[in-house]
């Protein structure tokens, strides 16, 4: 527990400081937003990943699902592939020159050459498909309950899964996911708050409490959703289904009690 806190400590300190005293407890994080960027209010935002200087984003819902390239900086869609309309798309990870996309519940995953957007195969997977991030060796996917599934990035064979939890309690509904510095950051569906998680024993070790980020107008679905990271600059970007800005936030020590 200790090391895990200290390795935290260590990989992020760009983004947050953690409380000085150790506890079995998650450290509770708030956040200030250092930018603003317009993103399209349509997008019902499923997976988001950055890379040189784009945003590699899946949106959902049938007959409405897509993966695309957007410009940070401006929001314009660079490049786009709609999914047919019987799928619905979910989260995408980026593994090497490729872009891997599940699906919701058709058990069904996409590869796309990550230059052309060219579809280059498919697989399946046997639970429902949420996030998806990778750590530079496995993919690790979410289906909206409190396990998180390591998965082959070539073969797409489960290799291992985890429970996350929050001391003695499972936390369910992981929704997108996030491979950052070491850790897992994950979006809990329908609320708004971001989880860290240790991806050797599914402990959460920080929760990133990000209530009135957005205040534009919202349906009930709208829901913080989409992490992203820019390794290079310890950038934080999150953004959420059908909200029209997308927000770069410094991770701050919380003053609540």
């Amino acid at each position: 527990m200790i090391l895990a806190l200290l390795l935290l400590s260590l990989a992020l300190t760009s983004l947050y400081f953690l409380p000085s005293e150790r506890s079995d407890s998650p450290a509770i994080l708030s956040y200030r937003v250092v930018r603003t960027f317009p993103h399209d209010p349509n997008a019902f935002t499923q997976g988001l990943v950055y890379e040189n200087g784009s945003l590699y984003e899946s949106t959902g819902l049938y007959g409405c699902s897509t993966i695309r390239r957007v410009d940070l900086e401006t929001g314009r869609i660079l490049q786009i592939r709609n999914l047919p309309a019987n799928y619905f798309g979910e989260g995408i990870a980026i593994v090497g020159d490729r872009i891997i996309q599940l699906t919701w519940r058709e058990h069904r995953g996409f590869v796309y050459d990550k230059k052309t957007f060219e579809l280059l195969e498919e697989f399946s997977y046997p639970t429902e498909g949420w996030g998806l991030t990778f750590d530079g060796k496995r993919l690790i996917m979410s289906d909206g309950s409190s396990t998180l599934y390591f998965m082959d990035p070539s073969t797409f064979e489960i290799l291992g899964k985890i429970e996350v939890h929050d001391g003695k309690k499972a936390v369910d509904r992981l929704n997108e996911l996030e491979f950052i510095e070491g850790f897992v950051y994950a979006n809990i569906w329908m609320e708004d708050r971001i989880a860290i998680i240790d991806p050797e024993n599914g402990r959460i070790v920080a929760w990133i409490d990000l209530s009135g980020i957005y205040t534009g107008k919202k349906e009930i679905n709208d829901v913080l959703n989409g992490i992203a990271y820019d390794p290079e600059k310890k950038r934080l970007y999150v953004t959420g289904k059908r909200w029209d800005s997308i927000f770069e936030i410094e991770v701050i020590k919380s003053v609540k009690k």
